[in-house]
This record gives C-alpha cells, structure tokens and sequence, in this order.
C-alpha cells in the first residue's frame, strides 16, 4: 500500500483544461489527415504513382506530409469538395424532379376510366364506384381515398 493514491483534487483544473485541448486538437489532427487521404484517391489529376507518392510521405512522414500536402494541393482540395457537393445536389434535384414528375396525379377522365373498368370487372360494388366516383368529380379525399388507390381495407 505504499502506491501513492491520486484524487480529482490532485488534478488541477487548468491541467484538465490543457487535457481536453490537447485531446481535441488529436481529434482534429485525425479528422484532417483522412480528409488528406481521401482527398489523394478522390483527385482524379493525379496519377497512380502520384497519389501512391502523396499516400507514402503522408503515412511515412504524416505530420510533414499533411502540411506539405496542404499547402501545395489546399486550394484544389476545396475545389474538389464543392464539386462534389455541387454534383451531389445536381443529382439530388434531378431525382427529385424526375420523382415529382412521373408522380403526377392522373386525370379526373384516367380515374373514371379506372373506375369503370373496376366494376366492370367487379372488382367494386354499385355504392363504392358511386363514392369513388364522386370523390374523383368533387377532387375530395386523402390520397388513400382516391379511386386509383383503392386500399385493401376498402372491402367488397
């Protein structure tokens, strides 16, 4: 029992300040030497043997790595991020707008023409194509209600 025993009053508070900073500061050195490496496989102007150069010296050397690799390639790192973002949300709109478009509601007439061929079909009662009906001459209802959307819970 001759171990010395620390307590939290051991520990002063200006050393857990400088703790949590050299901690955060690990983090972000972290965070910043993957952005570097998926920043060599993202470049598609650089060559294999380039970015296999920029990969040894960052992992060989990363503290002089990173920093040389920032400097000489920083600005078309951010270059290559908004690019890429920019494409992303070009993709993101185009599905959007391809979604909305081919999500158009049919026709009063397409849905009637549904209809009739449901009961003619018999697949719907007399009194469930007169409410569908009137629902599609009122353009009342949810969508579930709609005649195109029968639910199963709609019976017959």
């Amino acid at each position: 029992m001759s171990a010395q025993m620390y307590l939290a009053y051991d520990y002063p508070l200006l050393s857990a300040f400088w703790t949590m900073l050299w901690f955060f500061l690990w983090i972000l050195w972290f965070i910043l030497l993957f952005r570097v490496i998926l920043d060599v496989f993202r470049d598609d102007s650089l060559s294999g043997w380039g970015k296999a150069g920029w990969l040894v010296f960052v992992i060989v050397l990363p503290f002089l790595g990173v920093f040389v690799y920032l400097i000489a390639r920083g600005k078309g790192m951010g270059q290559r991020e908004f690019a890429k973002a920019r494409e992303q949300q070009q993709a993101f709109d185009s599905y959007v707008r391809d979604t909305a478009q081919s999500g158009e509601r049919p026709s009063s007439t397409d849905e009637l023409a549904k209809l009739s061929d449901m009961k003619a079909r018999g697949d719907i009662s007399d009194e469930e194509f007169r409410r569908a009906k009137e629902l599609v001459l009122t353009d009342y209802g949810t969508p579930a209600e709609r005649p195109g959307k029968v639910s199963s819970g709609s019976g017959g």
